[in-house]
């Protein structure tokens, strides 16, 4: 199948595999795809990972954000929530004048006062996995048929909407409805390869097997 004549929303790969097109077959950003997005995570420090990089990624590119995680792991301890948690004025210094990643103050802050957050939260539920995967959605709450144009008209979702309005509650911050449901496509709380990605299936019969937190 060539490029012209796969349906909108895929790409025909090096490999000739047909994938979602978003990572337009840029080489770090196909196995970032592959390997990663969708697969179901219940790690938590993965989870404060990704959702601290959802806000930095906020008005810039995944793939910029992406390019620059190696970075920002080093930036923020690995993303160690009880080391971000005691971050101070001279790591917001440090962090504002470091290069690799993107300079935010207001979301280097931000970032600090999620680990708090978050380690009030592992104290109520035990882990971040077992709070946001109480919100995994109903099948009734996912589209029958995940295509482009399903994906492309839903940057929220209902319960993106409820965990962003969750999340505030609890002091988060940078947390809004579309960071959130991005958070949820890439850590797997649903899978949005849409339907022709070679992808889809194999995520859909690791969710099947998969033990919920």
């Amino acid at each position: 199948m060539s490029e012209i004549e796969t349906p909108k929303g895929l790409i025909a790969g090096p490999d000739g595999q047909t994938r979602c097109a978003w990572h337009g077959n840029l080489p770090d950003y196909l196995r970032y795809h592959d390997a990663e997005w969708g697969r179901p995570v219940t790690e938590d420090i993965r989870l404060f990972e990704k959702i601290c990089l959802e806000g930095f990624q906020s008005g810039l590119s995944w793939l910029t954000i992406l390019r620059k995680r190696d970075s920002f792991r080093a930036a923020f301890a690995g993303f160690d929530i009880d080391a971000v948690a005691d971050f101070g004025e001279e790591d917001i210094a440090r962090c504002v004048a470091d290069a690799g990643i993107v300079r935010h103050r207001g979301k280097i802050v931000s970032t600090i006062n999620n680990a708090r957050r978050a380690q009030d939260m592992r104290a109520e539920f035990g882990t971040l996995a077992r709070y946001f995967w109480r919100f995994e959605p109903a099948l009734h709450e996912r589209p029958s048929n995940v295509t482009h144009a399903e994906i492309a008209a839903n940057p929220t979702t209902p319960v993106s909407v409820r965990i962003s309005k969750d999340l505030k509650k609890r002091g988060w911050t940078f947390v809004g409805p579309t960071t959130v449901y991005a958070f949820m496509q890439a850590m797997g709380l649903v899978n949005d390869h849409i339907e022709g990605c070679i992808c889809r299936q194999p995520i859909e019969d690791l969710r099947a097997s998969f033990v919920r937190p």
